[in-house]
């Protein structure tokens, strides 16, 4: 089953299966270490709902849900 980064609730496990951003946006979500294939794990979101914070390759890392949109995550 497949559903966007942004949809995942806190505790929700997932591999990334595509980046659908072009551009600026996709390079800096790559160049972050989010990277087809790679194990995502939604640790919470902030107060307000935005950002999120994630956990990938062992390290948390903090994503508006704007970017969160554009990672298509398969989950596990």
């Amino acid at each position: 089953m497949f559903k966007l980064l942004s949809e995942l609730t806190p505790g929700q496990t997932g591999h990334v299966a595509r980046i659908c951003g072009k551009g600026p946006i996709q390079r800096r979500i790559m160049d972050m270490g989010v990277v087809v294939g790679t194990k995502v794990e939604v640790r919470k979101y902030a107060p307000l709902g935005d950002p999120m914070e994630i956990k990938v390759k062992g390290f948390n890392l903090s994503l508006r849900k704007d970017e969160a949109k554009n990672i298509e995550i398969e989950l596990t």
